[in-house]
């Protein structure tokens, strides 16, 4: 039985919105939300809703901003991109996530160091 989809602790769409835009360059609502499920190789699946949320977020926020355009298949679309801001933020979150990733790696760690003695 496959494994279900991963859910997203607080915070972390939106950083990897930032990522993805720093990444990839301006995008539309619909490519962001296929490239997070692309690099996550599928273990994330964003609804429509859940990806504008956090882009109705961000714009609020001034972390990004929207200019409308026509996507690939000649549809008008709204494209997303990353301010100056929204750069500082995703380095401050990108240093709050590593710090936090390298603690639970050592939490982990340490159980397997008490299994072992």
């Amino acid at each position: 039985m496959p494994e279900p989809k991963l859910d997203l602790l607080q915070g972390t769409l939106d950083l990897m919105v930032l990522q993805t835009l720093t990444a990839m360059g301006s995008l539309h609502g619909y490519g962001i939300a296929r490239r997070i499920e692309q690099v996550s190789e599928n273990e994330i699946l964003l609804n429509q809703g859940t990806i504008y949320a956090s882009l109705v977020r961000l714009q609020q926020r001034g972390w990004i901003s929207a200019t409308w355009g026509i996507s690939d298949n000649n549809r008008k679309a709204k494209f997303y991109s990353i301010t100056k801001k929204g750069s500082n933020q995703l380095a401050e979150d990108t240093a709050h996530w590593r710090r936090l990733t390298s603690v639970m790696g050592r939490m982990l760690a340490m159980q397997e160091e008490v299994g072992n003695q």
